[in-house]
């Protein structure tokens, strides 16, 4: 068995180039004649060398950097009828697609020793299709200003700040957010209305947050969709401390909240929309989203993901809620105070 590790030489300071020779041990050692391929600053360099090892019949690729090289990864072979095997090495900023898949973030040769389990998880992927072109992503995709958070952060302030980078980003955009008048069309009907935003996620973790779609499932062939209906900045800010306290705005009437395998999304007037896929900037609506059903496999703890949901860490921000509370006078934690 062939592998290839296609690995970014500047994500985690450098620590995948650091340790790359005990990362390609670790695959030898379980069974894989391993090479390496370091990434360049050219356009698609991941994808275009992930496409040409799946060709040439390697059966894993080993994508090591963050959540932009495992898309750049997966867009490499998503379209291929024989596609390899893939395994993560996390080594970006928030990790989503790691951290959804429980693979250990904080020591890079704990994640390649997963191979070692011989475990893997067919997972779902994204594809969306603007003006006849088709762009594969992993973990989410979406509409609105309010996903403009993502690409316009800058890869400076992500990298010091982490997931912290996102309320800093948001905190600026929330003045400037308008509604924009959307036509969405999902599997239960259509929705057609005024909206900031919407989004459908592959996994639970976007932007280092566990509970903005808390019972996504990796593998059942559905997204999970979300439309927000408000431009509110306060009520906005109240539906991220819901958020927060455990997932609780997916009930909110400002929330529309539904499993669909197929969107198609437009504004429903001449504003444009720019579409987000896996936080970079995948071009304007009209679009189409397809949920492709266990799509790639991936190897990771299955002990950990199943396809019967995740194991979350139910992280709240209390200070954030409390301090919303006292902007909104209502009881957000339900402990019966309003702060």
């Amino acid at each position: 068995m062939r592998a290839r590790i296609i690995y970014n030489p500047s994500a985690g300071r450098e620590l995948i180039k650091k340790n790359l020779v005990d990362i390609l041990q670790i695959y030898e050692n379980a069974g894989y004649e391993t090479s390496a391929f370091e990434t360049t600053p050219k356009k698609h360099s991941a994808l275009d060398e992930a496409n040409r090892a799946a060709k040439a019949g390697f059966d894993l690729i080993i994508a090591a950097g963050g959540d932009g090289t495992i898309n750049e990864v997966v867009n490499g072979i998503a379209e291929l009828e024989k596609r390899p095997k893939i395994a993560i090495i996390p080594a970006g900023t928030t990790n989503d697609y790691a951290r959804a898949l429980h693979i250990p973030r904080n020591n890079l040769l704990d994640a390649a020793k997963l191979v070692q389990k011989k475990e893997t998880i067919k997972m779902d992927v994204g594809k969306a299709i603007m003006d006849e072109k088709e762009t594969f992503f992993i973990n989410i995709g979406g509409g609105g200003l309010l996903t403009e958070l993502t690409y316009d952060v800058p890869s400076t302030l992500k990298s010091v700040f982490g997931s912290l980078a996102y309320f800093v980003k948001g905190a600026e955009m929330l003045p400037r957010i308008k509604p924009i008048p959307m036509h969405i069309e999902y599997d239960e009907g259509v929705y057609e209305g005024t909206a900031s935003m919407f989004f459908i996620a592959l996994t639970n973790s976007i932007g280092g947050f566990e509970q903005i779609a808390p019972d996504a499932l990796l593998d059942d062939g559905k997204f999970t969709m979300i439309v927000v209906k408000t431009a509110s900045q306060i009520e906005i800010l109240h539906l991220v401390a819901l958020l927060l306290n455990g997932g609780k705005h997916i009930d909110h009437p400002n929330i529309l909240y539904a499993k669909t395998s197929k969107i198609h999304a437009r504004p429903a007037n001449d504003s444009r929309m720019m579409i987000n896929l896996d936080g970079e900037y995948g071009g304007d609506a009209p679009v189409t989203f397809i949920n492709l059903h266990q799509h790639i496999e991936i190897i990771a703890n299955s002990e950990d993901v199943s396809a019967t949901g995740y194991a979350f860490d139910h992280a709240e921000d209390e200070a954030f809620i409390k301090e919303v509370e006292g902007l909104t006078q209502e009881d957000i934690d339900g402990d019966g105070k309003v702060s």
